[in-house]
């Protein structure tokens, strides 16, 4: 008797380290599961599973472009799909019914979660995919309007700290700063290192929470304690929780004009 093969994956997510986040996660839950491609947006995903038919995707909520329900759509039954969201009121509102699963950022956050889907996954393999129009469509409708939905913006870090890796909530970090070929991720009680760029950081952050300042630093708004200007004129802001003074640069310094 010839053995069964294994079962594959395609993970889609923008957010390169949360694709990493949730591949080690399934790792640990089903470490038969092979993931064979990894997508950055919708469109990516749809055209890997097409390519490589995968039995499984695994699909960000809220990506660029094309979103993860939209993905499923143009998907119709080609996989069977997994949703991946930050927000408990997507998964609780929308996934409960049991005809599709869901996985909530940070996965290692909820290992059991992984694990219950991992376990439905086993069971809904030997079935042919549901293509879920009618669901897909209602849950469309549920998440946005006019098939537009809100951004999922960056709400973990994975960094450096030592030898260790931590999950930094960007709640918790005062600034990013770009230092040699890492970027420093720094929280009132640690810092940390990151590879991700500035300039790639900036686009998966919350402008509303944090400001780029410099081609090499962004703040988090509602850590600056002042802004002053040193003797040759540059402005200079001051961060709750550290001694560091950041230079604005011209570019961004409109952004305190009113200071």
């Amino acid at each position: 008797m010839h053995p069964l093969p294994a079962p594959t994956a395609v993970v889609a997510d923008d957010e390169r380290l949360m694709r990493d986040q949730i591949i080690t996660s399934l790792k640990q839950a089903w470490p038969e599961l092979v993931i064979v491609g990894e997508a950055s947006n919708g469109r990516e995903a749809v055209a890997l599973v097409q390519s490589l038919e995968p039995d499984i995707v695994f699909l960000d909520i809220s990506m660029p472009g094309m979103d993860g329900i939209q993905a499923a759509q143009a998907l119709a039954g080609q996989a069977h799909v997994v949703f991946v969201t930050a927000h408990d009121q997507y998964a609780i509102s929308a996934f409960q019914h049991g005809a599709v699963d869901y996985l909530l950022k940070p996965a290692s956050a909820d290992p059991e979660r992984v694990a219950l889907t991992c376990e439905r996954l086993r069971a809904r393999l030997k079935q042919v995919p549901d293509p879920m129009n009618d669901l897909l469509a209602q849950l469309s409708q549920r998440l946005g309007t006019s098939g537009l939905k809100p951004r999922e913006y960056m709400r973990w870090v994975q960094a450096s700290v030592g030898a260790n890796i931590r999950m930094i909530p960007t709640s918790d970090i005062l600034f990013f700063r770009a230092e040699d070929k890492y970027t420093r991720v720094q929280t009132r009680g640690f810092e940390a290192l990151i590879r991700k760029p500035i300039k790639e950081l900036i686009d998966e952050l919350d402008p509303d929470e944090f400001w780029q300042i410099h081609r090499s630093t962004v703040v988090r708004v509602d850590a600056v304690e002042q802004v002053s200007r040193d003797f040759r004129g540059r402005q200079l802001v001051h961060v709750k929780g550290s001694q560091e003074r950041l230079e604005v640069s011209r570019t961004f310094n409109h952004l305190f004009k009113q200071m």
